[in-house]
């Protein structure tokens, strides 16, 4: 899906073609987000996760709905390389230390969303809860 600031999502192919189509063009990096898991608070899709994983030939990072270690765990056993960790890193910040301590600190990656405020200043932003946090 793309979207625009996260609204009006548009399909714009199968990720697993897509996934072909960054392997023929030697593509370094992948990383998938899912921008609905939190919100909808669910769990990865681990069986597609692991379809991803299974097709790459490149490192792959993968965010949403991870919320405590086992998440990190299934998600690291699906194949892929580096956790993303967004909304779990705001509300249990600890969790990155954990994580990190257990899978290696460069399996485990703080995502942060920033948007501006009314008056323009760049603040960091909690998309599922639509609300921005005062911590800049």
């Amino acid at each position: 899906m793309k979207t625009v600031q996260f609204k009006n999502p548009v399909y714009i192919g199968d990720p697993l073609n897509a996934v072909r189509i960054f392997n023929e063009k030697e593509v370094d990096e992948l990383i998938v987000l899912d921008i609905s898991a939190t919100r909808e608070k669910r769990e990865p899709d681990y069986d597609y996760l692991e379809q991803v994983a299974t097709e790459c030939f490149m490192p792959v990072t993968y965010g949403g709905g991870v919320r405590d270690v086992q998440s990190v765990q299934r998600v690291i056993s699906c194949g892929v390389e580096k956790v993303a960790l967004n909304e779990a890193a705001i509300t249990r910040p600890g969790l990155i230390r954990e994580a990190a301590s257990r899978f290696g600190s460069s399996s485990i990656v703080a995502a942060v969303d920033v948007k501006k405020d009314w008056l323009g200043k760049m603040k960091v932003f909690m998309q599922s809860q639509n609300k921005f946090l005062h911590m800049l």
